[in-house]
């Protein structure tokens, strides 16, 4: 995407068509039908030279917002970070290749994280560093009970 096509013409409107052409309503569809697959994966496969990841980002919270549901979207975008970073799942021990790794998925999530949910998030963060999930544990979806238990669908 070096060329800046996915910044010509009107992103919205080439997203939704994206979606419609694969046979989704919207871009929430398209992406629950691919729980847990990152972001950057999401937007590749909606168009390789002309969709990039954060356009899917915006996208995607856009139709939280209108839904009432941005508590799920964060929760959502947790797992699709998790899952590119932590492949095998919740390592067991938090040696220093690990505790990288889990760093990066968490700095991630919050960098992705709209400004209502920042405080919502670090605590959530510190909460699996704290008492860290069981080894292996790697949500699929954003309804994962621990992850509903660390941000409930309150809307903030």
């Amino acid at each position: 995407m070096s060329d800046g096509r996915a910044w010509q013409g009107n992103v919205k409107a080439r997203l939704h068509e994206r979606v419609r052409e694969r046979g989704y309503a919207s871009l929430t569809a398209f992406a629950e039908a691919r729980p847990a697959v990152p972001l950057y994966l999401l937007a590749k496969e909606l168009g390789k030279d002309d969709v990039a990841a954060v356009q899917v980002l915006s996208g995607l919270l856009a139709e939280a917002e209108q839904r009432k549901q941005v508590t799920r979207f964060v929760r959502d975008v947790l797992v699709r970070e998790l899952s590119d970073s932590l492949p095998n799942g919740w390592p067991a021990i938090l040696d220093d290749e690990n505790r990288g790794e889990v760093a990066m998925a968490l700095g991630t999530w919050t960098a992705y994280t709209p400004t209502t949910h920042e405080e919502r998030v670090r605590r959530a963060g510190d909460a699996l560093l704290a008492t860290p999930p069981p080894p292996g544990w790697r949500p699929l979806g954003p309804d994962d009970e621990l992850l509903r238990t660390l941000l409930p669908d309150e809307e903030a």
